[in-house]
């Protein structure tokens, strides 16, 4: 089983555990409408466009809407069963919803006060390391500094800009990750000017 595939089954157990109506990390949605999202970006392709295109980002309101009004359970299960068939995600599942699950399953866990960080594998961390060498520089594209991606174990990604100022987020993969991806209930050691830290934290580090 890949790592996409078992955190998809812990973040479905997880929205069981604490219900349709708490809270996430995403913004103010529950966790039914975080539900709603997995389910249309999986099943339908029509609307999911407007993820990325906001000429079609009513359309995606629209059914997101419409798709959150069904069974919790329901969603659950559409969910956990992942993408259909005949969906172009199905084949490259174990990839393009590593990142996803694992974001999405700590959206909804660290949204709940006293949260604390799972213990990940030495491999499950590696592959996180792996996604968040690819999207650096997009994620940090606006950094006014160079910014330094560094983990205890000595790993380093370094995203340039034209500034010796330079800004080292040091974590384990999985947290170095979810900042990336704008999260900012993270536990990371910030290392570099005040002034320049404050700046790459207040970044927006939409993908």
């Amino acid at each position: 089983m890949s790592m996409a595939q078992r955190e998809r089954r812990a973040l479905v157990e997880t929205m069981a555990a604490v219900g349709p109506d708490a809270p996430t990390l995403c913004g103010k949605w529950t966790v039914r409408e975080l539900a709603a999202h997995l389910v249309v970006r999986e099943r339908r392709p029509d609307a999911a466009a407007g993820i990325m295109l906001p000429s079609f980002a009513g359309y995606l309101d629209s059914v997101q809407a419409k798709t959150a009004r069904k069974p919790f359970q329901e969603l659950l299960e559409e969910v956990r069963t992942g993408p259909p068939w005949w969906s172009p995600l199905r084949p490259v599942d174990a990839v393009a919803n590593l990142s996803e699950m694992f974001i999405h399953h700590e959206d909804v866990r660290r949204a709940a006060p006293g949260w604390e960080p799972r213990t990940l594998s030495d491999a499950d961390e590696g592959r996180l390391w792996s996604v968040l060498r690819k999207m650096a520089r997009i994620a940090y594209r606006k950094a006014p500094v160079t910014v330094v991606l560094a983990t205890p174990d000595g790993d380093r990604a370094v995203v340039p800009a034209q500034s010796e100022a330079e800004v080292t987020l040091t974590g384990k993969p999985s947290e170095l990750l979810l900042h990336a991806f704008g999260r900012d209930e993270v536990r990371m050691e910030t290392t570099g000017a005040p002034g320049d830290v404050r700046a790459v934290l207040a970044l927006d580090r939409s993908v």
